[in-house]
């Protein structure tokens, strides 16, 4: 299975925030869009990096109570991880276990943005592709028997 196929479920609507946006008003739009992360881009739609929960723990750790007005450019991480719509669910999976990361952008081949994917979006294609083969060879064992 190829991320394309997930994006086609999915689809490749993607949350972002401005660098200029506060911790706050990042936490406010993760949590109203029950996401995790958002990328973070600026008014031409490039994209500067991602802030996840993890990043804004990591910066309450470091900043104490004054995280809230933190702007996102702040804690965001810079060096993004990406996939492309033809890489295997397997490869992104690998990706994400050594990068540790838990979202990857998904670019085309021109490098514009199609969506983003999270490991609750890979683990559930593996599972829907693990369910589908055991599926087929109970058909095939009931088939030949």
């Amino acid at each position: 299975m190829i991320i394309a196929s997930i994006l086609g479920t999915k689809g490749g609507d993607v949350v972002a925030v401005a660098p200029e946006d506060t911790v706050l008003t990042v936490a406010r739009t993760m949590t109203q869009h029950r996401i995790g992360a958002a990328l973070v881009r600026d008014p031409q739609g490039a994209i500067l990096g991602i802030i996840s929960e993890r990043d804004i723990v990591r910066g309450m750790a470091g900043h104490g109570p004054g995280t809230s007005l933190v702007p996102a450019a702040q804690l965001m991480t810079r060096d993004l991880v990406t996939v492309s719509p033809r890489t295997l669910v397997t490869e992104a999976l690998a990706l994400m276990t050594q990068h540790r990361v838990r979202h990857l952008p998904v670019l085309d081949e021109a490098g514009r943005l199609v969506g983003l994917v999270s490991i609750g979006d890979l683990v559930k294609a593996r599972i829907d592709e693990a369910e589908h083969e055991a599926q087929e060879l109970r058909a095939y064992v009931v088939s030949a028997g």
